[in-house]
């Protein structure tokens, strides 16, 4: 096949040619060297699933199971993409999403210039600066997060549309029809499902269509084991499939939202929604020990701190320092603490502010930044002001990544915020509102839920997009996609995506154990190191002996990720921290 052809993805080979081997459910015992620097010793506790012709990764089985059939069947990454980008919208409501929005990196396997859809919610037209402070000016976080007001205009449909436009083989219907058979049909619940709808169970059943919708008559979450079905979203979708976008921003869909928003005092127009439009962006592009590294820019901030602290780390034998010793955790602490001050001062919507990007990602900035860097003390937040760089973002957000036999890459990250959004459902939809507006900064200073600080470039205006962590990430090495990440986690999405990045180009280690190893986190205020159990007291000691402030938290991330060895092999590293988790290959 001519290039063209293998981007695209489609063949003459029959069905039944794309079904062996079957695929495999990580149980390899090793990975090849690449660059001659890769050993991974057999018998390691973590193993990738290998594959030679597709990968997926994702947050839920029946999402893999789906994208990877259409792999099988001569499918390119995008139709996959899209096929699983729906399918987890149905499997995965506490996250998946069309009432929300996200990013997607797409990196071509011939070596092309990679791209950005950036399909993040937008304010409504009717949105003010103040709209979450009271008469007395004071921030009212409830409205920010937990009402009608709390919602961005959604993004999911148009982008997954506009990608599969450009880049995809399958029409709009096709990618849909899994989700749609999943929605009608219904699908059999795990534990991870009934556990999350009995957790926000208070806050779903206030609103009588979350309730009908998630909860049996008793009023109890749906048990594993049960079928669960969503007949109101089986409609939307077959909407969407029948009539394209306009399936979703104008039509019944458009009514039942706008009609929703007059109900309660939201913002949301029919305006708002036919007028919202995804955007082609340039990939923030930094290059660490020889790799390329391709991420999200702004709106979202991910891209743009993960290439600045890996140029600062650049400046450290990190390999020789070890995985998660004091020195290690000490380094990247202090490098973190520099970024998210950045964050704060810098990062909105490059459509309505500037921002210093070359700066920030510079190598020249970046020798600045080191020099304040104390190897023996941790320096205290107080003292973190932002740089001066030259020139001019719910835990329960998801991510997925796809490689095909042609070496395309897709990296996608999408969310409705907190776990189940706003936890209001749209009557007769049967799909969640997001809460994103509460990513703006609703007063210059005061923290968002994630604890993330925000200035005046991130203040909330009409049709502007709220800044975002979210670092759908794509490495090269010489002009070959080579690694494809990101996860969710709010503002732990930026340092658990790069510490995966470390973990293979500074320690060497295999997908699946890079993924799976504890992990670490700061962000400048509050001024603490977060860590996940599993990293040695006698290291704490060391780190609080520094000056850090140490926690042990819950686990962050969970991250899907694909390596593609130099003879074109494929290896999935699905999270463990998320049970539903998996890399599917063949």
């Amino acid at each position: 096949m001519d290039t063209a052809n293998r981007n695209t993805g489609r063949d003459s080979r029959s069905r039944a040619d794309w079904r062996a081997p079957l695929a495999l459910m990580a149980m390899l015992a090793m990975l090849p060297a690449w660059a001659g620097a890769q050993a991974i010793l057999e018998g390691e506790r973590f193993h990738p699933v290998q594959a030679t012709r597709g990968m997926v990764a994702t947050s839920h089985t029946l999402a893999s199971e789906m994208a990877l059939e259409v792999l099988r069947d001569g499918g390119n990454a995008m139709d996959a993409a899209v096929t699983a980008g729906f399918a987890l919208a149905v499997t995965q409501p506490r996250s998946g999403n069309i009432g929300g929005g996200g990013f997607m990196l797409y990196a071509p396997g011939d070596g092309a210039a990679p791209e950005a859809i950036d399909y993040r919610e937008t304010a409504p037209a009717a949105a003010t600066e103040a709209m979450f402070r009271d008469e007395n000016g004071d921030v009212v976080k409830e409205r920010s997060r937990f009402s009608h007001l709390a919602a961005g205009v959604p993004g999911t449909v148009a982008g997954l549309a506009l990608a599969l436009e450009r880049h995809g083989t399958l029409s709009l219907k096709e990618a849909l029809a899994p989700a749609i058979r999943l929605a009608r049909e219904g699908f059999v619940v795990p534990q991870r499902f009934t556990e999350g709808l009995e957790q926000a169970s208070e806050r779903l059943k206030r609103w009588p269509a979350s309730k009908a919708t998630f909860y049996r008559e008793d009023g109890s979450a749906p048990q594993p084991g049960e079928t669960f079905r969503q007949p109101d979203l089986a409609a939307t979708l077959q909407r969407i499939a029948d009539q394209g976008v306009d399936g979703f921003y104008e039509g019944r869909t458009a009514e039942l939202i706008v009609k929703q928003m007059e109900k309660n005092d939201g913002l949301i127009t029919r305006e708002d929604l036919r007028n919202y439009q995804p955007v082609i962006r340039q990939p923030i592009h930094g290059n660490y020990r020889g790799f390329d590294v391709f991420s999200m820019s702004p709106p979202s901030s991910g891209g743009t701190h993960i290439v600045q602290i890996l140029n600062i780390l650049e400046g450290y034998p990190i390999g020789q320092m070890g995985h998660n010793s004091a020195d290690t955790i000490h380094t990247m602490a202090e490098a973190m603490k520099l970024a998210y001050a950045d964050r704060a001062r810098y990062l909105g919507d490059t459509d309505f502010v500037e921002v210093p990007l070359k700066g920030l990602t510079s190598k020249d900035y970046a020798d600045e930044l080191r020099q304040g860097i104390d190897p023996d003390r941790a320096r205290p937040a107080s003292d973190i002001s932002h740089g001066k760089p030259a020139g001019w973002e719910s835990n329960e957000t998801t991510h997925f990544s796809v490689v095909d036999r042609w070496g395309n890459a897709v990296s996608n990250t999408y969310t409705i915020n907190f776990s189940y959004g706003s936890g209001i459902t749209v009557e007769g939809a049967g799909f969640l509102l997001n809460n994103e507006m509460d990513d703006f900064s609703a007063k210059p200073g005061v923290p968002n839920a994630y604890g993330l600080i925000g200035g005046k470039a991130n203040r909330i205006e009409p049709g502007k997009r709220m800044l975002s962590s979210m670092s759908p990430t794509i490495v090269r090495k010489d002009g070959r996609n080579f690694l494809v990440t990101g996860s969710p986690g709010g503002s732990r999405i930026i340092t658990t995506t790069l510490q995966v990045l470390m973990n293979v180009i500074d320690h060497d280690m295999n997908i699946q154990t890079a993924v799976s190893v504890p992990r670490i986190h700061h962000q400048w205020l509050p001024d603490e190191i977060r860590i996940e159990q599993g990293i040695s007291p006698d290291t704490i000691r060391l780190l609080e002996e520094r000056g850090h402030t140490v926690t042990t938290n819950r686990a962050m991330g969970a991250i899907q990720s694909i390596l593609v060895g130099e003879d074109g092999t494929l290896y999935g590293g699905a999270d463990p921290r998320r049970s539903t988790s998996s890399a599917m290959g063949y």
